[in-house]
């Protein structure tokens, strides 16, 4: 009796095993039966994802797209050598599928017709795979071309050209120059057109790398372009400690005066201190190649990095720069900033787009802001103070690090090019990107610490002067605070800046045999960002066994935070009078009981 024939093996799909080839080398293979081939196509790739892997691991989400930026050219060709792999996997898998179908089907080990004869639909889905495949690397060669076309040409000014780029800091105009400056100590306050160059030209001085071990220092440049100028009028220095981990952000008012030129060549022209409104330095020193080093592109930021880097006491390494029109289309592109706002901003007189005022009301809270408003916020000005406007653009600035996802960012990274093309220019090297960006996402950004160098507590502001209405800077209050600020406690900082905000003066008065006591006591005020001083003359009547605290003429009103903060440092309660000849709001009376109070050494 005949055996019936054994049933022959169920043919193997080639749409299949080309589609499981797509979604990974070497699984089509496998399904269709050839396992030393999947095993050959399948090992590189998984050799590449673990050793990915180990990097991410060691690796934050900004250092990797550092990495990235980095290595753009190698990842191009990369990705062009993993779309041909790919190609052969999924066509080799298709044929092999085929070429077993038909080994199968001439049922006695030799080559014949296949079960499933080749056909139109099979060869179509065959296309749609390796269309869909290449769609995917299509999309990361233009990613990736778009992250070379914004790192050669515009963003990083030591690193391409300008060409293509609408580059703000360099298109507009240049001065004319007006003849020969005079060499002076006390140059004139109002802004001049700019000098003929005088003496040599200074050599290009190329700057270290950072070596990853000293303090860390970069210039945040805000910049405005109004009537043909080019002025930076947000100049916020960000110092970070490598080691600890923590940063400091110190920003200046545009409005400052009588800032310190560094020696040399420079203080032939402008004398020992800058005379002239700080935001205006840039535009006066930056074709000035007898006075710093650099190209047209970079010695203005060189010279304002060594202006800033005199009054701090501070090796500015490298700078960014953000044009404020430019800022607005970058927070757009991210999809804007939500901001959380501590004290509302109310502005009768903000300038609208047609030039006339217009008010702007921002309330307390957190607010989801779009480029325009969240500019508006940075930059308001009337009815507020320059400590609460420099805080405010310190607040931007750390809300949009905290909402920086690069996941997140990667859908919207073309209209993000754009804006950063036409945005943002620095000197940080592309070379040291994937390590900055490390140590930026390793920073503790909830515990800044922030220092605003505004009136009272840090400088003093007048309209009663020859140059209009400036800042008179306490350079040894700043430069104190400076070097401090790691070392400080920042509550110490937080409570002089709240106490110099109410703008109490003090008088400090004393009767005691000891009369070191009232001065060193007024200098410890002083000290806590309290307006004191110590007249001379003795108080009224016998020495009190206690402090005496006597606030004057309804000051109490609005000195809530000064009478708190005095009330507990001497434990005593305070008094009220009203006497119109006293010319201040709070008279402190030294007691025998009065703890000596000192400030610390300034160095």
């Amino acid at each position: 009796m005949q055996n019936p024939q054994e049933a022959r093996p169920r043919a193997r799909s080639p749409f299949t095993a080309a589609f499981l080839s797509l979604i990974f080398p070497g699984l089509g293979h496998a399904y269709a039966g050839a396992p030393t081939r999947a095993l050959l196509f399948a090992t590189p790739p998984i050799l590449l994802i673990a050793l990915t892997g180990g990097i991410v691991i060691r690796m934050g989400q900004f250092q990797l797209l550092g990495a990235f930026l980095q290595l753009i050219g190698a990842i191009f060709a990369f990705n062009l050598i993993a779309l041909v792999y790919r190609l052969i996997a999924i066509v080799d898998a298709y044929r092999v599928t085929e070429y077993l179908n038909a080994y199968a089907a001439s049922g006695d080990g030799r080559l014949g017709k296949a079960r499933m004869p080749r056909n139109p639909l099979s060869l179509a889905g065959l296309a749609a795979v390796i269309l869909v495949m290449a769609s995917a690397h299509v999309v990361v060669a233009r990613y990736d071309l778009l992250a070379q076309d914004a790192l050669g040409s515009c963003i990083f000014v030591d690193e391409g050209s300008d060409a293509g780029c609408d580059a703000s800091a360099d298109a507009s105009p240049t001065p004319v120059d007006s003849g020969p400056v005079n060499e002076t100590d006390s140059p004139a306050g109002a802004p001049t057109p700019e000098p003929t160059l005088i003496g040599t030209p200074v050599p290009t001085v190329e700057i270290p790398p950072w070596d990853g071990k000293e303090r860390l220092n970069i210039l945040l440049i805000g910049s405005d372009e109004q009537r043909g100028g080019h002025n930076t009028d947000t100049m916020i220095t960000v110092s970070i400690d490598p080691v600890t981990k923590q940063v400091a952000m110190f920003s200046l008012p545009r409005d400052t005066v009588d800032v310190p030129v560094p020696p040399g060549p420079a203080q032939r022209v402008w004398g020992r201190d800058y005379g002239q409104k700080i935001n205006s330095f840039f535009a006066n020193n930056r074709r000035r190649s007898d006075l710093w080093p650099g190209n047209d592109r970079t010695r203005g930021y060189n010279a304002l990095k060594s202006v800033l880097g005199e009054l701090y006491d501070l090796k500015i390494r490298y700078f960014v720069e953000v044009n404020f029109d430019g800022f607005k289309k970058v927070v757009d592109a991210v999809g804007g900033v939500t901001i959380n706002v501590q004290v509302p901003v109310s502005d009768d007189e903000f300038p609208g787009t047609t030039g006339r005022a217009q008010r702007l009301y921002i309330p307390t809270g957190l607010q989801h802001m779009d480029g325009e408003q969240a500019l508006r916020y940075a930059r308001s000005r009337h009815t507020s103070t320059d400590f609460d406007r420099g805080a405010r653009q310190q607040r931007v600035l750390l809300s949009l690090r905290q909402q920086a996802d690069p996941q997140t960012l990667i859908p919207k990274l073309p209209e993000l090019v754009a804006a950063l093309k036409s945005t943002v220019r620095t000197d940080i090297p592309v070379s040291q990107l994937d390590e900055l960006l490390g140590l930026a996402s390793q920073v503790d950004t909830a515990n800044i610490r922030s220092f605003v160098f505004a009136p009272p507590l840090y400088s003093q502001d007048t309209c009663a002067d020859a140059r209009g209405c400036i800042v008179l800077p306490n350079i040894p209050r700043m430069k104190q605070a400076v070097k401090n600020a790691f070392t400080a406690d920042p509550r110490d900082e937080a409570l002089r800046q709240s106490l110099a905000g109410e703008g109490a003066h003090l008088w400090v008065l004393n009767g005691t045999s000891d009369s070191s006591r009232g001065p060193a006591l007024a200098g410890y005020l002083e000290y806590r960002g309290l307006a004191a001083s110590a007249p001379r003359g003795r108080p009224k009547g016998s020495v009190p066994a206690n402090t005496v605290l006597t606030v004057y003429n309804g000051a109490e009103e609005k000195l809530a935070s000064t009478i708190a903060y005095l009330e507990k440092t001497f434990g005593v309660q305070v008094k009220t009078k009203t006497d119109p000849t006293i010319p201040v709001d709070i008279v402190i009376t030294v007691g025998r009981k009065t703890p000596n109070l000192q400030a610390p050494p300034s160095s």
